[in-house]
């Protein structure tokens, strides 16, 4: 387990404050109990905002024609939609929502050829509003193999509203490799071909690079 880029400012940040408000405390002339129910809450709050940069150690899905989830979380979604930007057309969204007790880095689902990826501005919406995957801050990435493509989206939510991503057209990427983070969490939808056979259920709870999200047809 170790502990991602994207927090070591926050955390270091946390950290500061944290000891800031322990030795206010003492300054004000606190009783030793208060000051030291006040430094249990700091530590707290501190190991609470740094479990969200954890980066798991895991095994990595390379079989062709399979994908792996992109991301940690719980499935909410799963149907035929309209894809409006990139495929224009109906694919089989799957969208998996991080809570702020997830791992929040994001991993390619296959191993290909990224095709598209871009990054827009947008709303906050709740991540779980319906209109959260096309009007929220949010990147597109979309991956090429030869069994198809895959696109999948980093949608900020109501609290998540830092977005990475680090990736580009025309770069090769490996299945399982890390490819983004949202800061605290929020959604991520992976829209699929509609002969893809999808392998989680609503309401799953499911990990990226371990969990197999569906299977591209020949």
């Amino acid at each position: 387990m170790k502990l991602h880029k994207e927090g070591w400012s926050i955390i270091f940040s946390t950290a500061v404050f944290a000891l800031g408000v322990v030795f206010i405390f003492k300054l004000l002339g606190a009783s030793e109990l208060v000051q030291f129910i006040v430094a249990g809450v700091m530590v707290g709050f501190w190991l609470f905002i740094t479990q969200f940069f954890r980066v798991p150690s895991r095994e990595i899905n390379n079989i062709k024609g399979q994908i792996t989830c992109p991301s940690d979380g719980k499935v909410v979604v799963i149907e035929k939609v309209h894809e409006p930007e990139y495929f224009k057309d109906e694919r089989i969204q799957v969208s998996i929502f991080m809570s702020p007790l997830n791992v929040h880095v994001q991993w390619t689902p296959m191993a290909g050829l990224i095709k598209y990826a871009a990054y827009h501005a947008g709303k906050y919406l709740v991540a779980w509003h319906p209109k959260s995957s096309t009007e929220n801050e949010r990147t597109t990435i979309v991956v090429e193999s030869p069994k198809g493509e895959v696109l999948f989206r980093q949608i900020a939510g109501a609290v998540a509203r830092r977005i990475k991503y680090y990736v580009q057209p025309g770069d090769m990427v490996e299945s399982g490799q890390e490819i983004g983070f949202i800061k605290f969490g929020s959604r991520i939808d992976v829209f699929l071909p509609l002969d893809a056979e999808v392998h989680v259920e609503l309401d799953e709870v499911v990990k990226g690079r371990e969990t197999l999200l569906a299977t591209l047809k020949e």
